[in-house]
C-alpha cells in the first residue's frame, strides 16, 4: 500500500500535524551532469530539509553518466540506501529524458521495436527514391521520408464537389494506376538526437514494450529489487504516445498526412471488427459524403488507442504488480478531447493500470478536464490516490502563493501525491535552462520550502482517507470527437464547438458546486456489469448521469442507460439526442424516452441538479461563488469537505476577502483542520431546514478542511473581539542587508575561435551558436543527443572571449563567478589572475574566483576556454559590496545605495541581484501592547518578517500580516524577502511577456522576440509595509 496509515478507523492528530513521508512531494531530481555519488548525498538531505517525502531519480538532458550502465546503478542503489537511512523514499523513472518506451535509445537499437508510421501521400514509390521531402510525427521532431518505406497500398481518390469522398478504389498488385493517386507507406522515423540518434519505440508493439521493460525495469529490479514496495514504492512512466495523428488542411489538400501503424494493425483490426482496414483507408482522411460517419474511422481511433493501452500501460502495470512495485505517471495529452486524440486516442482506458495514476500540470495552467478524467479513474478504480507533476515550466519567479493555490486547486480535484518539477543536480551548461526554476538548493529560499510542502502533507493525510461522495456520472465524449477526425475545412469548426462543450460541462459543474466523475464508455461494461438505479460503476454509485451532447454512444452504454433510468435513475440528456449507435446511424428515440431533456447550457444543467446538490457556496450577495471548488469524502461516521481556490487571484497585490456561506446537506458538528499550522479547531455553525450552515471569510490563497461529524444542534463560539487599528508611520527608506554578494551580469562579449580575430562583441548564447556551428557542431539547446552516448573527448579548440566593463567607484573583494573548465584562464587589464577557485555562486558548477581591486574606469576581462563538443559559453558575473545601474544594455557598476525605497529594488542598483534581500525597518512602538505588521505589494517568491532577532515568521500569503507583541520603544523589524533567481537566470533577453510557458528556447530567440537590452523583472517590496497597532 502506498498509504496504510489511511486505512486506520481514525485520523491520528499527531500525524495531521507531522506527517510521514508517504504524504510528502518526491520532485523530479533531474540527474543533468557526470554524476558524483557524495553531491547526490548531499543533495538529498536538502530535499528531505525542504520537506519532501523523497526524490524521483530522473535523467534529464545533460546526463553524462552512461545510463542504465553498472556505475549508474550504484548511483540509484545509493540514493535508494540513503532514502532508507533518512526515513525518506526513493521513487524510479523509467526512461532517459520522455517520452517513456525507448530506453534512451537503447530498445530502437533493434530496427523491430521502431515506432511504425502510415504515411498517406501523393508520394509515388519511385520518387520515394529519391525524395528529400519531410514530415512531423512529434512534438518538433520531423522525420524524412525512407526510401525503404512498405507499401501498404496504392489508392485512387475521387472527390465531390463539397470536398467528401465520392469514391475511392484500391488498386490490387499489378493494377495499372489511373486518375488521382494517393499512396499509403508504413516506416519509421528517421533517427532523432533526442533519442540519442535512434528512434521512439512502437507502442502499439507488446514486444517493443516488452523490450522496454526488460532494458529498464529489469535493470532496477537487479540493483534494487529488495526494495520494490519499501523504500522503492513506484516507478514512474513519463507521457508514453504513439506518433501524431494529423488531418489534411483542406480536402483537396495534396500534403502528406500521418497516422499510428503497426506491422500487424490491419490483421488486428480484422480480427477485431471483421473488416478491412487497408482497403478503407481513405475514409480515415476524407468525409463521407452526406456527413454520415465512417464506422471504418471511429474503429480505428478506437483500436489503436485498445492497442497502445494493451501494449504499454497495461504491460507496464502488469509486471509492476508481478515484482510489488507500484506503477505511476501520466499519459501524453490528457486536457482536451483533440489532443488526447492525436496522441494516445483516450487518456481514462489506461488508468485502471496505475496503482497511483497521475496527470501532467505544467506552467500555470488550470486544465480542470486533465484532473477530473485520472480522479473519476481513481474513484471508479479505488485507487489510493493520485499524482500530479506540477509546477514546471513556470520559471524562477514562480513564488509561494503560486505554489499554494496551484496545488490547491488540483488537490481539490484529487492530487494526493506531488512531483514538482524539477530538482536539478546542477546548472552546468544548457541544464540551467531546463524549465526553471529548480526546486533545490540553487533557489534562495529553498530553507523555507516546507511551509508549502507540510501544509499539502497535512492535506493528504486526510484525502487519503475513506471514499468519495460523489453521485453525479457524466458520459465522456471522445468518441462523438473520432468521428470528424477529417479534413480541417470541413471539421475543425466541429471539433472546436465539440472541445467548447466538453470544457462548458466541466466548469459548469466543478464552479457551480456539483462534483462529478466522467464515466469512459469503453471501460463500462468492465465497470458496470449491468444497468440499475443507482448506477454502479466499479467503486462508485451515481444516483444522477449526464448524456453531454455526445453525436455516438456504445451500444452497450446504451442499454446501461435504459436499464438505469427505468429503475428510477436519473437520466439528462443536454442539447440533441445521440443520432448514431456505434457510429452508424439510428433512432435512439425509444432509448431516451426516460430521460430528462435540457438545452446544451450552463443554467438549465444547474437547475436540473439542483436537488443532487449536497453543499452550497454561496458569497454573502446570495450568488453562487464562481471560483471555489471542493472535494467530499465519507470517513467512517464522518465527513471530509475540502474547499480550495479554483482560479487565480484578481489581482496579487490586493486582498480581497470573500465572505461565503456554506450549506451542508444533514446536521453536523465542524472542526477546522489548519494545514499550515497544524492545528485543529472547533467552528461555529447553526442548523436550518436540515441543513447545516457556515460563514467564512476567505482570504485569496486560503483553502478549508473540516471534519464534519454528526451532531443536532447550534454550536456558539465566543464573538471575535472587535479590535481598531491604529496605522503607525515607518520610514520611507530603510536600511537593508544582501544574503549575497550583489552582481554584474556579464554576457556580452568580443570572442574568437582558436588564432582567428575577435568578432564584434555578441551576447554569449549567440555566440556560442556561431563557435559551435563554425566547428560543425550541432548548435546549442535544441533536443541534443545525451553526453553518456558519445565518449568525452578532450577539447582541441580554444575561444577567447573579451568582456569590456565600466566601474565608476573603486572596489575590493570582486569576484569573477564563472563555469571555467580546467586549463581556463583569466585575464583582467592584460594581468593574469590565478584561475584558483574559492567557492561557487548559486550552484557548485558556477566557480568563484577572487579578484584584484577594481578601479574607477573601463575595464577588460578575458577568458580563454577550451573547447570540445561537449562545451558551452555561458554567462558570467561579477560579484562584490557594489552597485549595478543598468540603462537598456549596459550595466555599470557603482556605489550600493546606503537605503532602499520600497520600490522595485533593479531601479536602485540592484537588477541582478537574485538572493535573499533584508530590510531592516525600524520602529517605535508608542506604548506596549498588539502590532500588525503587513507587507502587501511584493515581488519575490517567500517573505518573512520577524522583530528583534526573533524567529521569522511566514507572511508570503494573504493578509501578508503577523502579529506581534512589543514593549513601549525601539524595535527593529526584519523583512526577509526571498528574491527569485529570474533577473540572473532567466531569459533576460526575451520580449515576449504574454508567454508563461518558460521554455530553453527562449534563451535563444530572434528577431521581434529578442532584445539585447535587458528585460529584468520588478522585484523587492513595492510599496511600503505598514505597521499598525491593535486595540
Amino acid at each position: 500500500m502506498f498509504y496504510p496509515k489511511s486505512s486506520e478507523r481514525k485520523l491520528d492528530d499527531a500525524l495531521f500535524a507531522a506527517p510521514t513521508d508517504e504524504y510528502r512531494g518526491a520532485p523530479f531530481w533531474a540527474w543533468n551532469c557526470k554524476l558524483e555519488k557524495d553531491e547526490l548525498l548531499r543533495q538529498a538531505e536538502i530535499l528531505g530539509q525542504m520537506g519532501f517525502g523523497g526524490y524521483h531519480m530522473h535523467v534529464r538532458s545533460g546526463m553524462a553518466t552512461t545510463y542504465l550502465s553498472p556505475e549508474f546503478m550504484d548511483l540509484i542503489h545509493a540514493c535508494v540506501e540513503k532514502a532508507k537511512e533518512t526515513g525518506m523514499r526513493a521513487y524510479l523513472y523509467d526512461e532517459d529524458r520522455w517520452p517513456s518506451g525507448a530506453a534512451g535509445g537503447l530498445v530502437t537499437k533493434d530496427p523491430e521495436y521502431r515506432m511504425r508510421i502510415l504515411i498517406f501521400t501523393q508520394i509515388s514509390p519511385e520518387q520515394l527514391k529519391t525524395a528529400k521531402a519531410t514530415f512531423r510525427y512529434s512534438d518538433a521532431i520531423e522525420s524524412e521520408f525512407s526510401p525503404e518505406a512498405k507499401l501498404v497500398g496504392r489508392f485512387t481518390v475521387t472527390l465531390n464537389k463539397k470536398g467528401e469522398l465520392s469514391s475511392y478504389h484500391r488498386l490490387e498488385e499489378g493494377e495499372a494506376e489511373t486518375g488521382e493517386m494517393w499512396y499509403a507507406y508504413c516506416q519509421s522515423p528517421s533517427p532523432s538526437t533526442w533519442y540519442n540518434n535512434e528512434t521512439y519505440v512502437n507502442t502499439l508493439s507488446k514486444a517493443a514494450i516488452d523490450r522496454f521493460i526488460d532494458i529498464t525495469y529489469n535493470a532496477y529490479l537487479n540493483s534494487v529489487g529488495d526494495e520494490f514496495g519499501k523504500s522503492v514504492p513506484s516507478i514512474f512512466t513519463d507521457e508514453p504516445q504513439f506518433a501524431r495523428k494529423s488531418t489534411l488542411r483542406f480536402a483537396d489538400s495534396k500534403e502528406t498526412v500521418t497516422l499510428p501503424w503497426s506491422d500487424d494493425l490491419p490483421e488486428t483490426f480484422t480480427a477485431t471488427y471483421g473488416e478491412d482496414l487497408v482497403a478503407h483507408l481513405p475514409e480515415l482522411y476524407w468525409e463521407q459524403e452526406g456527413g454520415v460517419p465512417s464506422p471504418i474511422r471511429y474503429h480505428y481511433h478506437d483500436h489503436v488507442c485498445d492497442r497502445f493501452t494493451e501494449a504499454f500501460a497495461e504491460n507496464c502495470g502488469n509486471w509492476c504488480d508481478a515484482h510489488g512495485l507500484m506503477l505511476t505517471g501520466h499519459m501524453y495529452g490528457e486536457p482536451t478531447l483533440g489532443s488526447q486524440t492525436i496522441g494516445i486516442g483516450e487518456a481514462m482506458r489506461a488508468y485502471h493500470t496505475f496503482a497511483i495514476p497521475g496527470i501532467d500540470m505544467l506552467t500555470n495552467r488550470h486544465e480542470y478536464s486533465t484532473a477530473k478524467q485520472a480522479q473519476s479513474a481513481v474513484h471508479q478504480y479505488g485507487k489510493e490516490g493520485m499524482m500530479s507533476e506540477l509546477y514546471g515550466v513556470t520559471g524562477w519567479d514562480f513564488d509561494f502563493r503560486q505554489h499554494k493555490t496551484y496545488g490547491d486547486w488540483q488537490a481539490a480535484l484529487g492530487v494526493t501525491f506531488r512531483v514538482p518539477h524539477l530538482s536539478w543536480v546542477s546548472m552546468q551548461g544548457e541544464a540551467k535552462r531546463d524549465y526553471p526554476a529548480s526546486i533545490n538548493y540553487q533557489s534562495p529560499w529553498w530553507k523555507e520550502y516546507s511551509y508549502i510542502e507540510n501544509h499539502f502533507a497535512r492535506l493528504a493525510t486526510v484525502l487519503t482517507r475513506g471514499k468519495p461522495v460523489v453521485k453525479i456520472g457524466v458520459i465522456h465524449p471522445i468518441e462523438s470527437y473520432w468521428l470528424h477526425w477529417g479534413p480541417s475545412e470541413q471539421t475543425a469548426g466541429v471539433r472546436a464547438q465539440l472541445d467548447q462543450n466538453f470544457s462548458g460541462v466541466i466548469n459548469w459543474l466543478l464552479f457551480g458546486g456539483l462534483d462529478f466523475d466522467f464515466v469512459s464508455e469503453s471501460i463500462l461494461p468492465s465497470q458496470c456489469g449491468k444497468g440499475g438505479a443507482p448506477l454502479t460503476v466499479g467503486e462508485m454509485t451515481y444516483d444522477v448521469i449526464v448524456v453531454p451532447g455526445c453525436e455516438t454512444l456504445r451500444s452497450t452504454t446504451i442499454d446501461r442507460l435504459k436499464a438505469f433510468a427505468a429503475a428510477g435513475g436519473k437520466l439528462i440528456v443536454m442539447g440533441d439526442l445521440p443520432r448514431y449507435r456505434d457510429a452508424i446511424p439510428a433512432d435512439l428515440t425509444a432509448d431516451f424516452a426516460m430521460a430528462k431533456r435540457i438545452s446544451f447550457a450552463k443554467e438549465p444543467l444547474l437547475d436540473a441538479l439542483a436537488e443532487n446538490r449536497f453543499i452550497e457556496l454561496r458569497l454573502d450577495n446570495g450568488q453562487l461563488s464562481e471560483d471555489l471548488l471542493y472535494q467530499l469524502r465519507e470517513d467512517g461516521d464522518v465527513k471530509w469537505l475540502f474547499i480550495a481556490k479554483g482560479k487565480e487571484p484578481y489581482n496579487q497585490d490586493i486582498c480581497r476577502v470573500e465572505k461565503v456561506r456554506l450549506s451542508v446537506r444533514g446536521l453536523y458538528r465542524a472542526k477546522l483542520y489548519d494545514t499550515l499550522t497544524g492545528e485543529i479547531h472547533e467552528v461555529a455553525s447553526r442548523q436550518t431546514n436540515g441543513c447545516t450552515l457556515f460563514d467564512f471569510a476567505l482570504q485569496s490563497h486560503d483553502s478549508l478542511l473540516l471534519r464534519l461529524s454528526p451532531f443536532a444542534g447550534d454550536v456558539s463560539l465566543p464573538a471575535a473581539e472587535k479590535r481598531k487599528a491604529v496605522a503607525c508611520r515607518i520610514p520611507f527608506e530603510t536600511a537593508y542587508t544582501l544574503d549575497e554578494p550583489n552582481a554584474l551580469l556579464l554576457d556580452f562579449a568580443e570572442y574568437a575561435l582558436d588564432d582567428a580575430d575577435f568578432s564584434p562583441a555578441e551576447e554569449i548564447l549567440r555566440a556560442d551558436t556561431a563557435v559551435r556551428l563554425a566547428l560543425g557542431y550541432s548548435a546549442g539547446g535544441g533536443k541534443p543527443c545525451q553526453p553518456w552516448c558519445f565518449p568525452e573527448v578532450p577539447p582541441t579548440h580554444t575561444v577567447r572571449l573579451r568582456y569590456a566593463f565600466e566601474s565608476r567607484v573603486t572596489v575590493n573583494g570582486t569576484k569573477l563567478a564563472a563555469e571555467l573548465p580546467e586549463g581556463g584562464t583569466i585575464v583582467l587589464d592584460g594581468k593574469r589572475i590565478p584561475a584558483v577557485a574559492d567557492g561557487y555562486y548559486v550552484d557548485k558548477s558556477i566557480q568563484t574566483f577572487p579578484l584584484p581591486g577594481i578601479a574607477a574606469g573601463v575595464h577588460t576581462l578575458e577568458l580563454c576556454i577550451p573547447y570540445g563538443e561537449r562545451s558551452a559559453l555561458e554567462r558570467c558575473y561579477l560579484l562584490g559590496n557594489f552597485g549595478v545601474y543598468l540603462a537598456g544594455a549596459r550595466g555599470v557598476i557603482t556605489d550600493l545605495p546606503e537605503k532602499l525605497g520600497f520600490e522595485d529594488i533593479t531601479r536602485q542598483c540592484l537588477p541582478f541581484y537574485s538572493g535573499k534581500l533584508t530590510y531592516h525597518i525600524p520602529f517605535d512602538a508608542p506604548e506596549s501592547g498588539t502590532y500588525r505588521f503587513r507587507a502587501v505589494q511584493y515581488r519575490a517568491c517567500a517573505v518573512l518578517v520577524g522583530v528583534d532577532g526573533g524567529k521569522p515568521r511566514q507572511i508570503s500569503l494573504a493578509p501578508y500580516a503577523a502579529e506581534f507583541e512589543l514593549e513601549a520603544g525601539e524595535h527593529d523589524f526584519a523583512l526577509d524577502l526571498y528574491i527569485s533567481r529570474n533577473n540572473g537566470f532567466g531569459p533576460v533577453h526575451f520580449t515576449d511577456r504574454a508567454q508563461n510557458y518558460v521554455s530553453p528556447h527562449y534563451w535563444r530567440t530572434n528577431g521581434e522576440k529578442f532584445s539585447y537590452e535587458y528585460r529584468v523583472a520588478e522585484e523587492g517590496l513595492i510599496s511600503a509595509p505598514t505597521v499598525e497597532q491593535i486595540k
